[in-house]
């Protein structure tokens, strides 16, 4: 099986180079750390501000930087909040490798998270739970009861390579398990995925934490983060943009 290449990014941290997907786990501009807490966790959590328990979605673990800059976030921020946390990831053998991965210094406080994330795929204290599912995403998300989920962080690779984790009946799917305040965070910012979430019953927001724009979206309006898009004012003025469907697959 070939190896992911491992890669240094521009804010010091490191990430994979995947050759199944020959595509970086990480933008490489934005570095993985930073990326993972601009795009996901600080718009999460400037959402939730005064929740005491949050249960997040994490789509895919890959190097789990999304999962392990929350518990950063949180114990930097002294936040009193209690977060479970619930990945899917198909490659056992990266999950595996992660107690030998170098990550960034701010991650040094909960190595022993990250060990036991890489052994036994399971970790729970007091205030943190998580489970990392290997094997399909599209099933495991099927085993979740509706209105589940506060926060989904929507960061598999991107719809060129991994076109079933981005079509309608997906995001159909994920909204049966969202709240009603649920805030989902992405990368992915094309027309053609924010149809894709749109169709699927959700409201499209707009953020630029860094120099890249981000997409959110939210089962209601809100008032509270990011710019409102209208989403049929896009598909009177691209009309070539279509939502992604399985049956492209």
């Amino acid at each position: 099986m070939l190896e992911d290449k491992l890669v240094t990014t521009n804010d010091g941290s490191h990430t994979l180079f995947s050759l199944k997907y020959n595509q970086h786990f990480h933008n490489t501009e934005d570095g993985g750390l930073s990326e993972a807490l601009h795009k996901h966790i600080i718009p999460a959590f400037t959402y939730f501000q005064d929740k005491k328990e949050l249960n997040i979605l994490d789509i895919c673990f890959g190097l789990g930087y999304n999962t392990f800059a929350t518990i950063y976030y949180i114990l930097k921020n002294n936040l009193d909040i209690k977060i479970n946390i619930y990945s899917p990831e198909f490659d056992f053998d990266l999950i595996k490798s992660l107690k030998d991965f170098t990550f960034p210094k701010e991650f040094e406080k909960f190595k022993n998270i990250i060990n036991e994330l890489s052994n036994n795929q399971k970790y729970e204290d007091e205030k943190i739970k998580i489970e990392i599912f290997i094997g399909d995403a599209r099933k495991y998300i099927r085993t979740f009861p509706k209105n589940f989920f506060d926060i989904v962080y929507q960061d598999a690779f991107s719809s060129d390579v991994n076109k079933e984790l981005w079509t309608k009946e997906y995001f159909l799917d994920i909204y049966k398990i969202c709240k009603e305040n649920t805030i989902i965070t992405t990368y992915a910012i094309s027309t053609n995925i924010r149809l894709s979430m749109y169709e699927a019953g959700f409201f499209i927001y707009e953020s630029r934490p860094t120099k890249r724009k981000i997409t959110l979206a939210f089962k209601q309006e809100q008032m509270i983060i990011g710019k409102y898009i209208d989403m049929e004012l896009k598909k009177i003025r691209n009309k070539e943009s279509k939502a992604l469907f399985d049956s492209f697959i």
